[in-house]
């Protein structure tokens, strides 16, 4: 049976997500982290897409990113696979597949549920067990989108900016939003669309 495309509407945001395969380890030690981040900056800046939010946890990745072009996510996993597959092989003298089947993608209403999907991206460890605050982690935008650490890989939403006016504005806006819970529902519904990859309207 033939694979249905992903949708996509250039100028709209979409969740990806893509899952290690049979949920085992794709970053081992703080250099496939790097490696992978590096690879993902230059592949999002040669497919014209823009990355507002990101959390690498070990065994899958959560990355929330408007294309430009409509070919242009669907350019970027297939580069960033190609590069970061190669590379973990040849660390860890490996063979085979790392990903868990195709990438799955959301397109979200970016007005209704782009801050939500921000804070589900970054709560990840939290929710995982792994630390207590997103603060705490690494490897994810939390640290550009609420303390103003420069990131080269993150370009700010108008859903964003539309925090305030000055940046030290929007991250206290930013880490406001995180001394609030997602409401069950909320969570659920973007569980739910990104689990069967439809749009979140």
């Amino acid at each position: 049976m033939a694979r249905l495309p992903h949708f996509v509407l250039p100028g709209h945001p979409q969740h990806v997500i893509q899952r290690g395969n049979n949920r085992e380890p794709i970053f081992c030690r703080a250099a496939d982290y790097q490696f992978y981040l590096e690879k993902l900056e230059a592949v999002c800046q040669k497919y014209h897409c823009d990355l507002h939010a990101y959390v690498l946890m070990t065994n899958h990745t959560h990355l929330l990113i408007t294309p430009q072009r409509e070919e242009g996510i669907g350019k970027v996993m297939q580069g960033l696979g190609r590069y970061y597959v190669q590379y973990f092989n040849y660390t860890y003298k490996r063979t085979g597949t790392l990903w868990d089947g195709r990438y799955k993608a959301t397109l979200l209403d970016s007005e209704r549920y782009l801050l939500a999907c921000m804070r589900y991206i970054e709560l990840n460890p939290v929710r995982a067990g792994m630390v207590n605050h997103p603060s705490e982690y690494p490897w994810s935008s939390y640290h550009h989108n609420a303390t103003g650490l420069q990131n080269g890989l993150i370009q700010q939403h108008s859903v964003y900016r539309r925090i305030g006016n000055a940046a030290k504005d929007r991250q206290a806006g930013c880490r406001a939003l995180f001394k609030r819970h997602i409401s069950g529902s909320a969570l659920a519904e973007l569980r739910e669309a990104t689990n069967k990859g439809r749009g979140k309207k």
